[in-house]
């Protein structure tokens, strides 16, 4: 094979690993099993014209400058600041719950008050975990825990991982705060935007160097082999880097058994009408089988197209089945040991780097994967 490095996942992970090696002279082959690249970042128009995120909604948001500069070479930018909101009853309120939803949900006086303890007890701006906030001993803290708690994160948490709060990983429910601030965007970053015109576009132009090959509509599993600390490639040992940005579990034939993942089934939908529901995303916290509901013309900003698609998500259990995705590494002390079994396997292979939310068993936003992806090529 002439190339010093094989990449195998089309993502934001092995795009940036690909387009760094490149520029330093590297040749590098990109494989890809999806019939195209951009990973689950990946968008298109629809049938009607609409710029649709095939895998769900993706918004770029980020604090690092160096992967703010390296991404806007590749893409100009729709800057928005993302907000989302959430159907209780008959009301939608902004999330995280922060104090303009405070006062939306109690009145005037009792808001006042609810709002001088939490900023008095937290800090103006700071970002409090529900479940840390559950356990203050004031009882008009933990009525807003409460309220938080049984309205906005109980019922949502059990849809879309399948489980108790109590069950899951801080990591976890610690991206669900409560705000103390009358910010309602739904990241706190410097930079929230979309790529001006779509994810794949921007991946197009990363890929786009006479250093990288891409493959498309290939599983690297059929290509390369691990044995005895040596990797091969169609049959013959290669001396190069594999960066893999696949499910280590899936790489290892599952020898072990099948790391447990959430997946999502998307419904899509167009609507003859201008708007659906007014806001980019809605979360469904209390009713409903599916988690939220995405309107893309809110999302990207598109103003040139008739009508509006939506999709609605409905997360379950990943089984490993043809046509599905695994999206969302379920973090618990078990499932951690059993990675641990699958990364050591790895560990044997001195040139194999295992890299990004599948192949590490965690969850990244796509800026820090892009960082991951940095640092890795660094010292590579």
């Amino acid at each position: 094979m002439p190339y010093d490095c094989i990449i195998a996942g089309a993502g934001i992970a092995g795009a940036t690993s690909a387009r760094i090696l490149a520029e330093r002279g590297k040749k590098v082959l990109l494989v890809e099993r999806r019939p195209h690249i951009g990973g689950n970042c990946y968008d298109e128009k629809d049938d009607h014209g609409i710029l649709v995120h095939v895998y769900g909604p993706h918004i770029f948001h980020t604090g690092d400058e160096g992967v703010r500069e390296f991404l806007s070479r590749f893409t100009e930018w729709y800057d928005f600041g993302h907000e989302v909101v959430a159907k209780v009853g008959d009301k939608l309120i902004p999330i995280p719950f922060n104090l303009n939803t405070l006062h939306m949900v109690y009145d005037g006086q009792k808001a006042d008050r609810l709002e001088k303890k939490l900023i008095e007890a937290y800090g103006d701006g700071s970002r409090v975990p529900i479940m840390k906030l559950r356990e203050n001993d004031d009882p008009d803290i933990r009525e807003i825990a409460e309220y938080v708690y049984k309205n906005i994160f109980l019922y949502y948490t059990m849809k879309q991982w399948g489980q108790k709060p109590e069950e899951i990983s801080p990591e976890v429910t610690g991206r669900v705060p409560v705000v103390i601030s009358r910010d309602n965007r739904y990241f706190g970053d410097k930079y929230q935007s979309e790529p001006l015109h779509g994810f794949t576009k921007m991946f197009e132009n990363m890929l786009s160097h006479e250093n990288i090959d891409v493959w498309t509509d290939t599983d690297c599993r059929d290509m390369l082999e691990f044995s005895d600390g040596k990797i091969y490639c169609k049959g013959k040992e290669y001396g190069g880097d594999v960066i893999y940005t696949g499910a280590l579990d899936e790489l290892f034939d599952c020898k072990f058994g099948r790391l447990p993942y959430r997946s999502l089934d998307f419904k899509f939908e167009h609507l003859i009408q201008d708007s659906f529901q007014g806001h980019s995303v809605v979360n469904y916290t209390v009713s409903e089988d599916f988690t939220r509901i995405t309107e893309f013309k809110f999302l990207t900003g598109q103003k040139d197209a008739k009508g509006t698609t939506i999709v609605r998500e409905y997360p379950f259990a990943y089984t490993g089945a043809e046509g599905e995705t695994p999206y969302y590494a379920i973090l618990n002390d078990e499932n951690e040991a059993l990675y641990e079994k699958y990364r050591e396997l790895a560990d044997g292979y001195p040139k194999l780097h295992p890299l990004g939310r599948l192949a590490e068993y965690k969850y990244y936003n796509i800026d820090a994967m892009c960082r991951r992806a940095m640092d890795l090529t660094e010292n590579l």
